[in-house]
């Protein structure tokens, strides 16, 4: 019975926790043994699941929290205690051994019932006294009428473990998805930095074509040799301008590997191809998709439901203690010499009661409970307004970067068409070397501008996946958290 007891009770009887981690669907691993490693969006992604330190740590961090809820939902399992002692004791006039063994076990109710039962064997022996063995049972029933009495009550440090375990795993999609959100955007700096290294790149290639078309026309004679002078000082700009880019290029490059937790002297290369199409979303449903899905709306809707537990506490709390216990022992005692030996049995029952006089602690509890639950409600309002501004702000700016894009885009292609008829003019001799190197620089621009405005875009469609928790959704993201 102590054997089986002890397997039952052990903590060997819990299933081993480890850490869990989030996967990817339909994606295959990237080598990271190439020259230069190509990485695509959903490579970083796939990497910063497996190696991103907070990730990480946000699992590590679940181990705790679901051994907390499994020791919240112990509450109505019964409870085993061994107690065991050895005294051997080297008296003037005896020597005597003791051996004590007591278990015991207890159970609780989800109506505060409170059943304990004890079972006690001593064993002396001396070598001049008689040996006593003597055995011992102890049953005793409490059953609360005020103060802990009611599932209501009693069950409800369980029912905020469960709703604590709840905000834990929304917390972990949050914190998940803000690591995913910061890699996209890291990612596309990357991509922002390798674009404007091949625009000044080609900025500098059409610079020394034209200090080609320059020498042509001195040559000629049709152009002062002094006029030259421009084109010469644009391309040491358009040289520094490229110096500049790789050192940013550099830099976005070690700000991915550190947050993929990689080699940072590994080259690495973004590979995803930057476009963008329109995307028309409804406000009011996107509302409602955010209402159901956001981690962070939903957290302190969680928190409403906690606030409410404890103050169901705090009031139980502040009962007076009224119960009624019952019990009975049976106690035998066995002399080796058969004098003294014998039975004994006593049964009990009645009335305990408990009440605080002067102290105004379990009132302060309850009024800090009851401000707790006005406090969450303002706050759960407040959240509500919050999301509503948020998924409004993200809304209307999905629209106005698109606009804005194809403006950007727009003044591209002038730029470029106003840079190739004035060099076909600079060719006829009806233009100069600083109309030209003026529209070479509007051109420049344009190309940033346009540049910028389509990754300011897609940021916002990933904020806006944020904003309505469907970044996990969106890229097949399981967090695995069991």
């Amino acid at each position: 019975m102590l054997v089986l007891a002890l397997c039952v009770f052990s903590p060997a009887g819990y299933a081993t926790l480890q850490a869990s981690a989030p996967s990817m669907a339909r994606h295959n691993s990237v080598s990271l043994n190439a020259q230069i490693t190509r990485l695509s969006l959903g490579d970083a992604i796939y990497l910063g699941l497996r190696n991103n330190p907070s990730i990480r740590s946000a699992y590590l961090q679940r181990i705790a929290q679901k051994f907390d809820l499994r020791v919240a939902e112990d509450t109505f399992r019964p409870k085993l205690v061994l107690k065991s002692t050895y005294r051997d004791t080297h008296g003037s006039e005896d020597r005597t051994r003791n051996v004590d063994v007591a278990p015991a076990a207890s159970l609780l109710g989800e109506y505060g019932t409170r059943v304990s039962l004890g079972w006690t064997r001593q064993m002396s022996s001396g070598l001049h006294a008689p040996g006593l063995r003597r055995d011992g049972l102890d049953l005793a029933v409490i059953q609360p009428l005020l103060r802990g009495a009611g599932r209501d009550v009693t069950t409800a440090p369980v029912r905020l473990a469960r709703i604590a375990e709840q905000a834990e795993r929304l917390n972990l999609k949050a914190s998940v998805s803000r690591t995913i959100v910061e890699i996209i955007s890291t990612y596309r700096e990357l991509l922002r930095a390798q674009e404007q290294l091949t625009i000044v790149q080609q900025a500098l290639e059409r610079a020394r074509s034209l200090l080609a078309v320059n020498q042509a026309l001195i040559k000629a004679g049709r152009m002062a040799a002094f006029d030259a002078v421009q084109t010469e000082a644009d391309i040491a700009a358009q040289e520094l301008g490229v110096e500049e880019a790789h050192n940013q290029l550099a830099n976005s490059r070690l700000s991915l590997l550190r947050l993929l937790a990689l080699d940072l002297s590994l080259p690495v290369r973004a590979t995803e191809v930057l476009e963008a199409s329109q995307l028309n979303i409804d406000r009011q449903h996107a509302l409602r998709l955010a209402q159901v899905q956001q981690p962070e709306y939903l957290s302190t809707l969680l928190q409403a439901q906690q606030a409410g537990l404890n103050l169901v506490i705090a009031k139980d709390q502040a009962r007076w203690d009224v119960s009624l216990v019952a019990g009975a022992t049976q106690v035998t005692d066995r002399y080796d010499n058969g004098v003294g030996s014998g039975r004994r049995w006593d049964r009990y029952g009645g009335v305990q009661l408990e009440i605080p006089l002067g102290d105004r602690s379990t009132r302060q509890a309850e009024v800090q409970a009851r401000v707790a639950v006005e406090r969450q409600a303002i706050d759960e309002a407040d959240a509500g307004q919050a999301l509503e501004s948020d998924v409004t702000t993200v809304v209307r700016e999905l629209g106005t970067l698109w606009r804005q894009y194809q403006i950007a885009q727009r003044a591209e292609e002038l730029s470029r068409r106003k840079l190739d008829i004035e060099q076909e003019k600079l060719g006829a001799g009806r233009s100069s070397n600083f109309q030209v190197i003026s529209f070479e620089g509007d051109l420049r621009n344009a190309q940033s501008a346009r540049l910028d405005a389509l990754i300011a875009y897609l940021n916002a469609q990933t904020r806006l996946e944020l904003t309505l928790g469907m970044t996990l959704e969106s890229w097949e993201i399981a967090l695995n958290d069991h």
